[in-house]
């Protein structure tokens, strides 16, 4: 979307509309155009086309986040963990396990919600000892004496 109002706009920059123009033709201020103006004068066309994204590249290639995901689907207690719940020490120890890479709670995070698209679940607190049959018969019968004062 972005790089498209920036192609519309060198479109516009060829054929001599001005800034306050092409603003209001592609929707943007008139400032950003003015920004545009300058990196096309510059650099051409090209300057303004989407570059990959800078930065450290990620410690887990995709073929490696498809093994971590294969892993947690598993479960934590196939990998001898006693409750079938995850942490995110858990998950990191998961992962270093299948891949070898240390990773820490921040990055675990960030490949559990970025990069596998999970989120957090938290599990639901119950009784051990709840009875369902004798929570409903508690409601029927009980509920609606109390209520009335008897």
């Amino acid at each position: 979307m972005a790089e498209a109002r920036r192609v519309r706009a060198v479109e516009l920059f060829e054929e001599g509309w001005s800034n306050v123009e092409i603003a209001r033709a592609v929707g943007v201020c008139a400032e950003r155009v003015r920004r545009w103006r300058r990196v096309w004068e510059e650099g051409g066309a090209a300057a303004l086309r989407r570059r990959r994204a800078t930065g450290r590249p990620p410690k887990l290639d995709d073929a490696q986040v498809e093994t971590v995901r294969a892993a947690l689907e598993r479960g934590a207690q196939a990998h001898g963990f006693g409750a079938d719940l995850w942490t995110l020490e858990r998950v990191g120890v998961v992962v270093e396990r299948v891949t070898g890479v240390s990773l820490s709670r921040a990055s675990v995070w960030r490949v559990l919600t970025g990069r596998l698209g999970w989120s957090l679940q938290r599990p639901e607190r119950r009784a051990v000892e709840r009875d369902e049959s004798e929570i409903a018969r508690w409601i029927t019968h009980e509920w609606p004496r109390i209520k009335r004062g008897r």
